[in-house]
């Protein structure tokens, strides 16, 4: 009678399924900042994860699988970000910027962040996603405003000036906008949010 092989104790792809998965998600978000959409394959976020293509698949199901997990913002930034909402009016400009500026630095949201904003112009799903953030996150949380219209137009304006800032300074990276410190940023961009936030914004008749 032939002797039963001994059961192998090495970890497999199940039991390593959360190291793995984060390894993927990592290599997969620096892929769609750095290459976006149609220049992020599967093979190169398998090569930047140092594992093999099939556990990608496998874990992610397809490519459009990957990227929304890879674009989807971790929680501890939108709470973050409603946190910040709830500042005295007369400091909010101010920290909502540094807010930014933290999420950007960390090395958990600051991919995600970059990730969608560089795939969002030509996929679908992340353009979405990224409306849903904007206007659940950004503006959906702010209590700006004498009314509902100037709440929701404040709002945007100060996202759009965000959002601007960040293509700016992280993704396109363009000089000097890219290379101030956080303090330069803030002291130059922070009057323009607070005159969002407090200011005349009326059309002039």
């Amino acid at each position: 009678m032939r002797p039963v092989p001994a059961k192998s104790t090495t970890p497999g792809p199940r039991d390593e399924r959360g190291v793995l998965a984060a390894q993927i998600l990592t290599a997969a978000r620096s892929a769609f900042a750095d290459s976006g959409w149609a220049g992020t394959t599967m093979r190169a976020v398998a090569r930047g994860a140092e594992v093999d293509p099939a556990l990608v698949y496998h874990y992610f199901g397809s490519k459009e699988g990957l990227l929304d997990a890879a674009t989807t913002p971790p929680q501890r930034w939108l709470e973050n970000v409603a946190k910040t909402w709830t500042t005295p009016l007369e400091e909010l400009g101010a920290e909502l910027l540094r807010t930014m500026l933290a999420a950007w630095a960390d090395d958990e949201i600051g991919p995600v962040l970059r990730a969608v904003l560089q795939t969002a112009a030509h996929e679908q799903s992340t353009r979405e996603k990224l409306r849903l953030i904007v206007e659940r996150s950004l503006i959906g949380v702010s209590h700006l405003g004498v009314d509902e219209r100037d709440r929701l137009v404040r709002s945007g304006l100060i996202s759009s000036q965000i959002m601007g800032l960040a293509m700016m300074r992280y993704v396109w990276k363009i000089e000097p906008v890219a290379s101030m410190t956080d303090d330069e940023i803030v002291g130059a961009v922070g009057p323009s949010l607070q005159h969002y936030i407090q200011g005349d914004i009326s059309v002039p008749t």
